[in-house]
């Protein structure tokens, strides 16, 4: 049996290192701007987090565990964020199934764990679609869990370019444990 749970809380400050305006948050937020002109910088106390460069969980990715994050531009790269989703805490199995192409074409593997290369394990060079039947994963762009991350709930994903993750390969796969 497997359960979540949304558990969560970060503070979004609008300046680098914990400045300015604040924004506390315990659930997810499509559109940060009524709240704070921009935001450079965050605490995540408790749970976990992807925040996004666009409004509506669009754009780039990455994701925050308990800590503080003093300036995203030097640590993430990203210049802003501007909506965030909260990771229920997952108990129970992790079961997900990549196809190589999209509208779960080609070759299909099922995964229960961690892949730090679909090339060196299933001699895959790319997918294309997922389905996620339990847990959260993120998925990266380069093996080794490197490189941009896309987030992946239970679900159905047809086609990676239809989320706007155009020109993205995806080549390792992490479970979202309770490291949050």
């Amino acid at each position: 049996m497997s359960t979540s749970m949304n558990m969560g809380r970060v503070v979004f400050y609008e300046d680098r290192n914990f400045q300015g305006r604040s924004y506390e948050c315990s659930s997810d937020c499509a559109d940060m701007s009524s709240y704070l002109s921009r935001c450079h910088s965050c605490r995540v106390q408790s749970g976990c987090f992807m925040v996004y460069d666009r409004n509506n969980y669009m754009g780039n990715q990455y994701f925050m565990r308990r800590g503080e994050y003093s300036d995203f531009q030097s640590m993430m790269g990203m210049t802003d964020i501007r909506s965030c989703r909260t990771i229920p805490m997952h108990r129970g199995s992790y079961r997900m199934r990549l196809y190589e192409r999209d509208n779960f074409g080609g070759q299909m593997h099922e995964m229960m764990d961690d892949c730090d290369s679909i090339m060196d394990r299933y001699r895959m060079s790319d997918c294309q679609s997922c389905n996620v039947m339990d847990g959260h994963w993120l998925m990266y762009e380069q093996p080794h869990f490197r490189g941009r991350m896309m987030y992946m709930r239970p679900g159905e994903y047809r086609n990676f370019r239809d989320m706007g993750m155009s020109g993205m390969r995806f080549l390792s796969m992490r479970r979202i444990t309770d490291m949050c």
